[in-house]
């Protein structure tokens, strides 16, 4: 199980990372492809640090993708489009492996219990996890840089400004504190909308 779940993560950050090289790219700025990461090889996107989190305290992240808004047409408005890339990237992913799962699966009865089946659930729910949460508008996250290119200039900097001393805070205690009925805020926010939206995908009860 631990295998499917790695490579699912593998294929998740991979992605979301590609995404937002390749759009940057395609918006003027070639920093992403001069540093190598227009690419879907993981070790362009591998982040040691992030990688160690993961296995420690069951929080990881890729290497960024460092982009210069100088060489932007429209800054704001291409680096709110470039965030948004990396989360539509993963639900478009979580889309492409729940309806493979469901034609493989239209041809075989057991088909959902077999590694296959569990390597396409776990980039299902993966991705899903992976796209929904890059949506909250916490630095560092995505949802921040989206929510920034919808605001106002002076509102958008006076709210980064802000949120650039508690956001990390922030982050942490959602991920982190218990709550007193068990799991954390991220889980609550998150964890029934997750199974509701994975169930409906794939058709099937969880099997991971």
């Amino acid at each position: 199980m631990i295998i499917f779940w790695l490579a699912a993560l593998v294929i998740a950050l991979s992605i979301h990372e590609y995404a937002h090289a390749r759009l940057a790219d395609e918006l003027g700025d070639p920093t992403p492809r001069l540093a190598g990461r227009l690419t879907l090889n993981p070790l362009a996107h591998f982040d040691f640090i992030g990688t160690l989190a993961l296995f420690f305290i069951h929080f990881g992240w890729g290497k960024p993708v460092r982009i210069d808004p100088f060489n932007l047409r429209h800054p704001r408005r291409d680096e709110a489009l470039i965030a948004l890339a990396g989360p539509v990237s993963n639900l478009v992913t979580a889309l492409a492996a729940a309806i493979l799962f469901r034609l493989l699966n239209g041809l075989a009865f057991s088909f959902w219990i077999t590694p296959t089946a569990m390597l396409l659930e776990a980039t299902v729910i993966l991705n899903l996890s992976l796209g929904l949460f890059n949506l909250i508008p916490l630095p560092p996250l995505d949802g921040s840089k989206i929510l920034f290119g919808l605001l106002p200039a002076p509102l958008a900097a006076n709210l980064e400004e802000s949120l650039q001393y508690y956001s990390l805070i922030i982050l942490l205690i959602i991920l982190f504190l218990p709550l007193p009925g068990g799991g954390t805020i991220v889980d609550v926010l998150l964890g029934p909308f997750l199974s509701f939206i994975s169930s409906l995908l794939l058709g099937v009860p969880a099997i991971i």
